[in-house]
């Protein structure tokens, strides 16, 4: 089973897919109702106009409407494109169970428990027909998708079919032909009562209360699901119905069961926390799958789609029962395939397609289809590998392909079959098998173990040519030589689900669900059309006229290209087909577009960076002018001194002083004059220099594909006084022959690899170890919700401290800083991140030092210590026991509802037995003997020391002689329930809560937008991301 997509909520009670587009509605106990799109994930509307739960939901076929049922006795009809509900049916006296709509009449139906079944219609908003005869809640009624027919569960262990014929010739509007027919019928039926609604067949055969029943789509059959944990299958024509067959399997009881729409397949789910798919012709499980915390309540199918969905405690999940694509290998000319249960081949030259040879016999018990297909052109022989969602169920199959093929008959060939998870072909007459242990096994073309061969842990093997394999890790794929037994390369790709080898196996693509990585580690989303994989490859080598003449003819699918140039050095290029002004903008300022600078400061009458900017390019003329403006502005205290002392106007820098009344009475001093010396002053014009960028435009590739000797408007052309331009007579400049006479150029400043780590990373631990605690701080809010950052500080600056080590130099000089890289080996220059000095392991140790406080009874210092690893967690990067004190009565109540709570905590084995020997003491004391036996048999069931469990005994012994509790606590040990992390008092399911973001603690809503009790940083209740500690969950 192939989960798609799940969610996160309230109990889901109700689902329906939507007939065509990827959406799906989800009713929940709380009376909200999700609109998702499974195939994005995100959750488009939501409508909460019901009071209590909502049971029944379900879409229209052809129109924008959807119909929902809850407790609140009423019925809805929405309209999803108006986002709003259009009406309310009333009619109904107890909770609604179903809701559905007809297939082609204006009709819903609805099943209460109430005892009655009513059919509606949408159109004219009036309930047509109540039927009645039902003795206990009906559960579920719904329509049969081409028959007058109705099929009712009741709690009152029958099923029945209602013919409805009647009330379609009543309601319908006939056609001519028919018109004499229904008049007739009509007079009939008003002469002996009403006959809108007759019970055709009724099926009795469960024990208990039936809660599900569905029509097949096909074929006359009908699937009931129950409390007596029975799915009964059966068969009905115009006379009677009788049980087909009954398929045993679920533990508790059977919410909810149905036909497959298009294979022999029934799918169930239970309360037992299982979904079970049954074969219909054996009516047998092939398939369950399980999930320990969550009861399922309702499944529901794709009506084209091989798409299922279930709703359990804690949401809903969309999935697949298996894949859709179907295992092919390619060689030569040749597509090999399996379909059904044939293996063909399609011969790309002449179009034929024609089966090889069956690999199932006809008839045959439900198998799911292989997954990866393998083939051997030497010696004719197939693998086909079948890898289920339980590793213990994969296998392998191994066929040689007859020699003389008939296509109109083909050949039934048996297999030889072994488990394993992934087989692939060696050598001629070798294969090698990833087993279940995930180690190599080497076997021969008699299926027989050859050798065993240690490799690195591994999770799937690819071909690679050989005596080669491809081994696939979580984020590596490695080459691996089996013969020599070593690794002879790795390369870092995530998630890799293909890999496809050249003609020659020089080259190999390595792909996976949605993307292919390419040499420079980016990723290029998958697209029919070639023109941004071509333009990237290009933009690698010199061949930037090629790009350039790619964006100008191909039809661009948004602007990745343009951002791909700019990466690669390449602004200029991409400047030319920008349309967005902000990214214009940004790309002008790259290419050194000093003009666009100057408007923008001048229009934003940013002053003091425009003196700046003339500063820096030498414009003494402007910098006057900005002294003036200056002086307009009344600007005294910084811009007039400033440009006054950039171009040296001594006079005017006396008058200012003057004017604040720094100058003195008897006018400018008289300096002496200062020892001759070689005067600094600022070129007095750049603007050869401002042009330089606009000249390397000029220059680029993108004005060669319009013409390189056209110039831009307000660009300087060669030979117009530009400073840049050499005289012809200049003689060679010869070798500096005095001291003094050449200059020296220092080198540029470069950064330090912790600025890279910042800027690279998006972990808070790295931003941490680089010092950017800011950033860290960012990351942290955005991610958990992290408010208060005081208990960090300690953290902060120890993790700071492990990010370099100091070299001595000479004396009198600061030490030397390294900065170790965990990624030392393909860092490179500008790729490295930082060494851990934190690692999971150590993490993992102190946490067994706070178990042993715990056992020891040293919850003060456990908790401190608990708190300490949790606020590591956030900043990992992977790659003596007081006596209680006696108070008063309503004290020792408390204290008894404190260690209730402690007993349902998630805590290992030995520590549980700590929590339930002091409950079932206080609770004792307290004379509260129920439920202090409830905690002795609890106790007793994780199996205590001998004298521990001796001593237990007594105290259920005596509990049960007095099975009451003397004092009323709040405390519910049957209702499941989270402990507020502020006011430490129990949060049963279904009521509203808050998560802490960071350790997960709940709150009551009250403290929504506290700082977290318990981790002491987060905030509850914020909106995050979730926390990351690896590269790998950014991509």
């Amino acid at each position: 089973m192939l989960i798609k997509f799940e969610s996160k909520s309230h109990r889901v009670k109700g689902l329906s897919f939507h007939p065509s587009r990827p959406w799906i509605l989800a009713s929940l106990h709380n009376g909200v109702i999700q609109l998702w799109d499974y195939r994005m994930c995100t959750l488009i509307d939501r409508y909460d106009e019901h009071d209590g739960p909502v049971r029944g939901i379900d879409f229209h076929s052809n129109q924008p409407l959807f119909v929902s049922g809850g407790d609140d006795y009423k019925i809805k009809v929405w309209n999803y494109k108006q986002k709003r509900c259009l009406f309310t049916l009333l009619g109904h006296l107890d909770y609604i169970r179903t809701t559905f709509f007809h297939k082609e009449y204006p009709w819903v139906i609805s099943a209460s428990d109430d005892q009655t079944i009513r059919i509606w219609n949408w159109q004219s908003r009036t309930c047509i027909s109540v039927l009645t005869g039902h003795n206990h809640y009906v559960m579920c009624a719904q329509f049969h998708a081409t028959e007058d027919l109705v099929a009712s569960a009741s709690l009152d262990q029958t099923i029945r079919i209602w013919d409805i014929s009647g009330l379609r010739k009543k309601t319908v509007a006939p056609g001519a032909s028919g018109l004499d027919d229904h008049l007739r019928s009509s007079g009939s039926t008003d002469l002996f009562g009403s006959a809108d609604a007759i019970v055709k067949h009724l099926l009795e055969g469960h024990d208990r209360g039936v809660n599900w029943v569905s029509f097949h789509p096909t074929l006359p059959l009908l699937v009931s699901a129950s409390d007596d944990r029975q799915i009964k299958l059966w068969r009905m024509n115009d006379a009677k119905a009788w049980e087909v067959d009954t398929c045993r399997g679920h533990y508790n009881n059977v919410s909810c069961a149905m036909f497959h729409p298009r294979q022999e397949l029934i799918v169930s789910n239970s309360e037992d926390r299982s979904i079970r798919f049954w074969d219909l012709t054996k009516r047998s499980g092939i398939h369950t799958f399980r999930r320990d915390s969550d009861r399922f309540w309702i499944v529901a199918a794709h009506p084209t789609l091989n798409v299922f969905a279930a709703g359990h405690d804690n949401g809903m999940m969309v999935f697949k029962m298996e894949r859709e694509r179907p295992a092919f290998t390619v060689h030569q000319n040749t597509l090999y395939y399996v379909k059904d249960r044939f293996l063909r081949k399609y011969e790309f030259g002449t179009s034929k397609d024609v089966p090889v040879m069956a690999i199932r016999r006809a008839g045959g018990s439900y198998r799911a289809a292989p997954h990866l297909l393998a083939y051997n052109a030497a010696e004719k022989a197939v693998l086909l590998c079948s890898n289920t969602t339980s590793s213990e169920n994969a296998f392998y199959e191994l066929f040689t392909m007859p020699k003389n093929p008939d296509p109109s008959n083909p050949e039934f060939v048996e297999g030889k079959r072994s488990s394993g998870l992934t087989a692939v072909w060696l050598a001629r007459n070798r294969f090698a098998v990833l087993d279940k242990t995930h180690q190599l096994i080497v076997k021969n073309l008699s299926n027989e173990v050859t050798k065993k061969v240690q490799c690195p842990p591994c999770e799937s093997v690819f071909y690679a040519g050989t005596g080669h394999l491809l081994l696939k890790e979580a984020d590596t794929v490695k080459l691996f030589d089996v013969q020599q037994k070593r690794t002879l390369s790795s390369v870092r790709v995530a998630k890799a689900k293909y890999v496809v080898w050249s003609q020659d196996m020089s080259h190999v693509a390595i792909l996976g669900r949605n993307a292919v990585v390419r040499g420079d580690t980016r990723y290029i989303c998958l697209d029919k059309r070639r023109t941004k994989r071509r333009g990237r490859s290009r933009g690698s080598t010199p061949h930037s006229s090629t790009v350039l003449h790619m964006v100008r003819s191909a039809k661009l699918v948004g602007q990745s290209i343009i951002a791909y140039l700019q990466q690669k050095g390449y602004p200029e290029v991409a400047l030319h087909f920008v349309k967005d002004e902000r990214t214009k903008f940004a790309l002008a300022l790259e290419c050194g577009n000093i003009d666009i600078v100057e408007m923008a400061y001048q229009r934003t009458k940013n002053f003091e960076r425009l003196s700046f900017l003339y500063l820096i390019t030498g414009n003494m003329e402007k910098l006057k002018k900005m002294t003036k403006i200056a002086e307009i502005r009344k600007d005294c205290e910084q811009s007039v001194p400033q440009c006054s002392l950039h171009w040296r106007r001594d006079r005017e820098s006396y008058k200012l002083l003057r004017t604040v009344g720094q100058g003195t009475a008897r006018g400018p001093p008289q300096l002496q004059a200062p020892p001759p010396s070689s005067s600094h002053q600022p070129q007095t014009s750049l603007a050869g220099l401002c042009s330089l960028g606009r000249r390397r435009r000029r220059r680029g590739s993108c004005e060669g594909g319009r013409g390189g000797g056209r110039r831009e408007e307000g660009g300087v052309e060669a030979g117009s006084g530009c400073d840049l331009d050499i005289p012809e007579d200049i003689g060679d400049v010869g070798p500096a022959t005095s001291e003094g006479e050449g200059y020296f150029v220092p080198p540029t400043k470069g950064s330090p690899p912790s600025q890279v780590w910042a800027t690279k990373s998006q972990l808070p631990g790295d931003s941490v170890t680089a010092g950017a605690f800011e950033s860290a701080m960012r990351l942290l809010t955005y991610q958990v919700g992290v408010v208060n950052f005081e208990p960090y500080k300690s953290l902060f600056l120890l993790t700071f401290s492990h990010s370099r080590t100091a070299i001595t130099g000479i004396p009198l000089l600061p030490p030397l800083l390294t900065y170790p890289l965990r990624n030392w080996q393909e860092a490179g220059t500008r790729n490295g991140l930082p060494a851990l000095g934190l690692k999971l392991d150590s993490l993992v140790t102190r946490l067994q030092g706070a178990y042993q406080a715990t056992t020891g009874g040293k919850f003060s210092d456990a908790v401190t210590k608990f708190r300490e690893i949790l606020l590591s967690l956030s900043l990992l990067v992977v790659d003596n026991r007081s006596e209680l004190e006696e108070g008063n009565f309503e004290e020792q109540k408390r204290q008894c509802e404190m260690a209730a709570y402690f007993t349902h905590c998630d805590l290992q084995p030995i520590h549980l037995i700590l929590t339930l020997r002091t409950a079932l003491n206080l609770f004792y004391k307290l004379k509260n003997f129920k439920t202090a036996g409830s905690f002795a048999r609890r106790l007793l069931e994780l199996g205590p020391k001998a004298e521990i469990a001796a001593q237990t005994r007594k105290i259920l012994q005596a509990c049960d002689k007095n099975p009451t509790d003397a004092h009323k606590l709040l405390y519910d040990e049957h209702n499941p329930f989270s402990v507020c992390g502020a006011s430490h008092k129990p949060i049963y399911r279904g009521k509203t809560q808050e998560k802490c973001p960071l350790c997960g603690a709940s709150y009551m809503p009250d403290y929504k937008g506290t700082v977290c009790k318990i981790c002491l940083v987060s905030e509850i209740g914020k909106d995050s991301i979730g926390l990351r500690i690896s590269a790998i969950q950014f991509r």
